[in-house]
């Protein structure tokens, strides 16, 4: 039953995603056919010509019932500019977004889970001061900023490491480190906030009745309980960069799903667009899946 409600969602949410970005990537005036051949000085009839070959001459619904024909065979259609398949172009750009996604959410574990389990527990020295700082620090500085503030540094300052770039491990640390920092912020929130919840409940007050360490509650009680809701906010943050983060790679000037998302929002191409956008719907309708699964499994309190 689980499965089935599972798979109904995905469905909807592919749906709606696809029919939404269809919608109003119809709203915009103009086309990537259009302004392609105007600045090429094409004749009007050319541009009739071209347009109709693509088929945007057709009424909307019938666009549209061809755009989801096309989806339910997995097909994503061709790039108005250069007649190529979207699922090639998105498969094409898949690894540089994975290893940069991929490195991305190992740092932001490493630091999310430290900086909110300090944070949390309230540990003296003014370090738990320190990491919720730290924590506010990457949910609020904008992420291009941060990463201006390191290619001056690292890049322009001390030649450490180049600013972008593929394909090299060092051209991989800095926008992995960046995207990394400001996807603990998030990670470092909850596991705060859960922390300290958990810190009351009855159970750590029974554990400090019965007179057991202090960091023995902390690690065998507090942590494993309060750790529960990182699930989620995981698997939600691990669709995010998955699906492609547009300013990351642009900043970095890094190849990915966010670049060619960008390029084709820019160039109004709109079947590379709607290919990206149900990309997306599927990664974050898996992960959240995936994150339910996990969820049910690790809190028995949740279990029939």
């Amino acid at each position: 039953m689980n499965l089935l409600r599972l798979l109904v969602s995905t469905l909807l949410i592919i749906w709606l995603a696809a029919t939404l970005s269809f919608l109003l990537l119809r709203v915009i005036p103009g086309d990537a056919v259009e302004t392609q051949l105007i600045e090429s000085g094409a004749s009007e009839r050319t541009i009739a010509d071209r347009r109709a070959a693509a088929g945007l001459d057709q009424p909307l619904i019938s666009q549209y019932a061809q755009f989801m024909g096309g989806l339910l065979r997995g097909d994503l259609g061709v790039s108005l500019l250069d007649g190529r398949q979207v699922n090639a172009i998105i498969g094409e750009q898949l690894t540089p977004t994975l290893e940069l996604a991929g490195s991305a959410l190992v740092i932001a574990l490493a630091v999310g889970l430290s900086l909110g389990c300090l944070a949390g527990l309230d540990v003296g020295w003014g370090i738990s001061t320190l990491c919720q700082m730290l924590i506010g620090l990457g949910l609020s500085v904008p992420i291009y900023w941060t990463g201006t503030i390191a290619i001056f540094i690292f890049t322009a300052q001390f030649n450490l490491l180049p600013s972008g770039g593929a394909g090299r491990l060092a051209s991989l640390v800095l926008p992995a480190a960046i995207l990394g920092f400001h996807t603990a912020g998030a990670i470092g929130q909850v596991v705060q906030a859960g922390v300290r919840e958990t810190r009351s409940a009855e159970f750590v007050r029974t554990a400090r009745a019965k007179g057991l360490d202090e960091r023995r509650i902390a690690l065998r009680h507090i942590l494993r309980a309060g750790l529960l809701p990182v699930i989620t906010v995981v698997a939600i943050q691990m669709g995010f960069l998955l699906s492609g983060v547009v300013i990351t790679e642009a900043l970095f000037n890094r190849p990915g799903i966010g670049r060619v998302l960008l390029d084709a929002t820019l160039r109004q191409n709109y079947p590379v667009v709607q290919g990206v956008v149900v990309w997306s719907a599927l990664v974050y309708a898996v992960m959240n899946g995936l994150a339910d699964a996990l969820y049910h499994v690790a809190d028995p309190r949740l279990k029939p």
